[in-house]
């Protein structure tokens, strides 16, 4: 998320805040979960942590609580948001659950992203060195959520806060095959089916691969391919492998876990 100061006026005041140190979260998360708008939400705390550990458990709890909510946002989108916190330093982060998980939205006091177009597109980034010891820090994470939302019928947003900061929304539309043969819209639709987490045979070249996407997200082909230092057949086989045992997806050219693969992955690693 490419974080720069919402007006020239407070540049100077804002940046003395930021100090040059991304190791650790130095303040709380607070998610706010939301049944509906007319009660107050369940509320839960990310303690302050080391910054991989707290970029962790921050996007496994808010992934955990939209899906158990019946949303259907993959684990490794709201990682790629929850990554970008660190722009602001992990200052002030709310995080909303709401729209039966199917809506999450992302807000810190940071410095806030004046241009909002250009952080959605590949290699805008305001990332410095200290940052790219915890995050890519290439600009790829907000363009990577954009196309695979673009490919769910979802969307992103990116928005301003009340007086500094940036707040960014990701939402989905929640499965609408029961709709079209209900007659009655408010009656109980039939539980989803849940696929096993049983861990399928594997290549080690294949665990590589679902190692790789668990850890950046999102990927294309030739990112992989570099990553892992294969030639681009070798991947193509064992992404072709890993999709036909439903633990990974296409959306467009990128590659990117499913729940089961998410699942998968969790217990593997």
């Amino acid at each position: 998320m490419e974080h720069t100061l919402n007006t020239p006026e407070n540049a100077p005041e804002a940046a003395a805040t930021l100090s040059g140190d991304f190791s650790r979260a130095l303040t709380s998360a607070r998610i706010a979960f939301y049944d509906n708008f007319r009660s107050a939400p369940r509320i839960t705390e990310v303690k302050p942590n080391a910054t991989a550990e707290f970029i962790e458990e921050l996007a496994s709890t808010v992934y955990t609580q939209a899906q158990q909510a019946g949303g259907s946002i993959p684990y490794t989108v709201i990682r790629e948001v929850s990554e970008n916190f660190i722009h602001a330093q992990f200052r002030e982060v709310i995080v909303s659950i709401y729209d039966k998980g199917n809506t999450i939205r992302f807000s810190d006091q940071g410095p806030g992203i004046p241009q909002k177009e250009k952080a959605q597109m590949p290699g805008f980034s305001s990332a410095v060195e200290p940052m790219k010891r915890y995050i890519r820090g290439v600009g790829s994470g907000l363009p990577l959520v954009k196309e695979y939302l673009s490919f769910s019928h979802g969307r992103i947003t990116i928005e301003d806060n009340l007086t500094t900061g940036a707040v960014v929304t990701i939402s989905v539309k929640p499965d609408e095959v029961y709709d079209r043969y209900e007659p009655n819209p408010s009656a109980q639709r039939p539980a989803k089916p849940r696929r096993s987490a049983l861990i399928p045979p594997l290549t080690d070249r294949e665990k590589d691969v679902l190692y790789l996407l668990m850890q950046d997200g999102p990927s294309r082909l030739t990112d992989i391919k570099n990553e892992l230092e294969l030639s681009p057949s070798t991947v193509h086989r064992a992404l072709t492998s890993l999709e036909e045992a439903g633990l990974v997806e296409s959306v467009g050219k990128i590659r990117t876990l499913t729940d089961l693969g998410s699942q998968v992955a969790e217990k593997l690693f």
